[in-house]
């Protein structure tokens, strides 16, 4: 499942679950592309690779609040 928010500068954030057996952990990425249809194409073309690094991240324990969070750069 994937959620797509609008920040005001033009960026935006793209929420997005990663599968744990029964459960879900809540990843975030802070996109810098002007739209959301431009960042969600991007994410969809290397969602793989985001959750690899998502995957990393937990598990060396790499949250904030609970949640993990990735940029694009």
């Amino acid at each position: 499942m994937v959620v797509r928010r609008a920040k005001s500068d033009g960026g935006g954030t793209i929420t997005f679950f990663l599968a744990l057996g029964a459960g879900r952990q809540t990843c975030r990425l802070a996109t810098t592309y002007q739209t959301q249809k431009q960042a969600f194409s991007y994410f969809q073309k290397h969602r793989t690779e985001f959750e690899r690094i998502a995957r990393t991240r937990l598990t060396s324990g790499e949250l904030e609040d609970g949640i993990v969070v990735l940029s694009m750069l």
